[in-house]
């Protein structure tokens, strides 16, 4: 079953668009966009929204997606 996480590696800010970009298997810049255009007609509603879903939905485990570094 899917889970929706922020992202890691997609982020700008916190995640969130990368994660659901993940999710829906959708090109994260297209989401941005998205988000952007509805933050503006709804004069600023997006940043709420945004900020919301930063604190809820959580991130990504980084120990299952990513392998071990070899720095010493």
């Amino acid at each position: 079953m899917k889970q929706l996480y922020r992202s890691i590696q997609e982020r700008m800010l916190g995640g969130v668009c990368g994660g659901l970009g993940k999710y829906f298997d959708i090109d994260p810049t297209v989401i941005r966009f998205f988000w952007a255009v509805v933050t503006v007609i709804s004069v600023g509603t997006g940043i709420l929204v945004y900020l919301l879903a930063w604190i809820i939905i959580p991130e990504e485990d980084t120990a299952e997606d990513f392998p071990p570094s070899s720095e010493s």
